[in-house]
C-alpha cells in the first residue's frame, strides 16, 4: 500500500463512510415505518410526489460518492509521471562514410540524418549536456557536451564525408567526452546518466573485425561496463547505391546496404535500443522516441488533486441537489 499511497491509514475512514451509508439507510426505513404506522395511508397516496420521491435520496449518494472520493485523497494517493531530466549527458554519434551519400534516402542519408538531428537537438529538454562525434576512417568530436545545443546543430550543417567506417571508434571518442565530463563535475559517482545514440548505415571496415580491441562490439561493451547505454539507429534501406571512381576516369556503382546486424548486436551488448529508419519521417520518429526515453524520467509523486477536485464537485452538487429536491442539506 506504501507504493500506491503517502498515509493508507487514512483509507480507514472508508469504514465511517460505510456506517453513515448504513444509518442513512436506517432512518430512511424508520421514517416509512412511522408513516405507515400513523399516517392515513389514503391521504398519504393522493399527496405523496412520487416524482420527488424518485430522486430524493440522489443528493446522500453524491455525498456519499463525494466523502469516498475525498478519503482516498486524504491517503495521499501516489502516481508516476514523467518529469524532464535536470541533468544528463547525450552524445550523438554520427556515421559520415561515403555510403552516407546514397539517395535511396532523400535527398541523402548525410542530409536528412543532418535534419533529424537538428530537429532532435531542438526538442532536447534544456538540462541535457549534448554532444556530436562524426566518424569515417577515424572519429572527430565536433562539439564536446554542453547544454547549448545550438552548438551541435551548427556542427550538423558542416558534415563532410569521407572513406571508411569505423564505428567503433566513434563509440570509444564519445565514451571519452562524457569521461571528461563526468570529471569536471566531480567524478562518476556526482555524474549525471549518460547516452550514446548512435546513426550509422553500414558495416564496419576499420578495423576489420568488430571484435577487434578498437571494434564496434569491444566499444559496446566497454560502454555497458561505463553503465552508459548505446541505442543506434541503422538508417537506409538494402537498395542503397553510390558511385566511386574507378581510377580510370569513371565511376563504378556501389551497393551500400544497410547493415542492421551488427547495430542491433551493438545496441544489445551496451543495454540500449536498437531502431531502424528508411526515411526522413521515420528517422525522426525514432529520435522523438529517443528524446521521451532520454530526456524524461519517471517519478512516483503525489496524484490527490483529481480526487480533491471530483470529491469538492459531487459535494457541491449533492447540496445543491438537496436544496432543489428535499429543501434542505441531507
Amino acid at each position: 500500500m506504501g507504493d500506491w499511497f503517502a498515509h493508507p491509514w487514512w483509507l480507514l475512514s472508508i469504514l465511517l463512510v460505510v456506517a453513515l451509508v448504513g444509518l442513512y439507510v436506517a432512518v430512511m426505513r424508520r421514517r416509512r415505518t412511522r408513516a405507515l404506522r400513523f399516517g392515513n395511508t389514503t391521504v398519504l397516496q393522493t399527496v405523496a410526489r412520487t416524482d420527488r420521491d424518485r430522486f430524493a435520496h440522489v443528493p446522500f449518494g453524491l455525498l456519499a460518492v463525494a466523502l469516498l472520493l475525498l478519503t482516498v485523497a486524504l491517503a495521499g494517493p501516489m502516481a508516476d509521471r514523467q518529469v524532464p531530466r535536470n541533468r544528463a549527458t547525450v552524445m550523438l554519434v554520427i556515421d559520415v562514410s561515403n555510403s552516407m551519400k546514397a539517395t535511396d534516402v532523400q535527398p541523402s542519408r548525410l542530409q536528412a540524418a543532418e535534419a533529424a538531428g537538428k530537429r532532435f537537438a531542438d526538442e532536447l529538454t534544456s538540462g541535457i549536456n549534448l554532444g556530436l562525434v562524426t566518424f569515417a576512417g577515424t572519429p572527430s568530436t565536433l562539439v564536446s557536451p554542453t547544454p547549448n545545443h545550438d552548438a551541435t546543430k551548427r556542427a550538423l550543417s558542416n558534415l563532410r564525408l569521407a572513406d571508411k567506417t569505423a564505428t567503433g571508434e566513434g563509440i570509444f571518442a564519445a565514451l571519452e567526452q562524457i569521461k571528461t565530463l563526468n570529471s569536471a563535475l566531480g567524478g562518476d559517482d556526482a555524474a549525471p546518466p549518460a547516452h550514446i545514440v548512435l546513426l550509422s548505415d553500414g558495416k564496419q571496415t576499420v578495423p576489420e573485425s568488430p571484435e577487434d580491441p578498437r571494434g564496434g562490439f569491444t566499444a559496446a561493451r566497454k560502454a555497458k561496463e561505463e553503465g552508459i547505454p548505446v541505442s543506434t539507429i541503422s538508417f537506409g534501406t538494402l537498395n542503397g547505391v553510390i558511385e566511386l571512381d574507378n581510377g580510370q576516369g569513371g565511376a563504378e556503382r556501389v551497393r551500400v546496404p544497410v547493415d542492421d546486424e551488427s547495430l542491433r548486436k551493438i545496441a544489445n551488448l551496451s543495454a540500449g535500443s536498437f531502431y531502424t529508419a528508411a526515411s526522413l519521417d521515420e528517422l525522426n520518429k525514432v529520435y522523438s522516441n529517443l528524446q521521451k526515453k532520454i530526456g524524461y524520467e519517471t517519478e512516483r509523486g503525489d496524484n490527490s488533486r483529481p480526487w480533491l477536485i471530483s470529491g469538492t464537485l459531487l459535494a457541491i452538487a449533492a447540496a445543491a441537489g438537496a436544496l432543489v429536491l428535499n429543501r434542505r442539506i441531507p
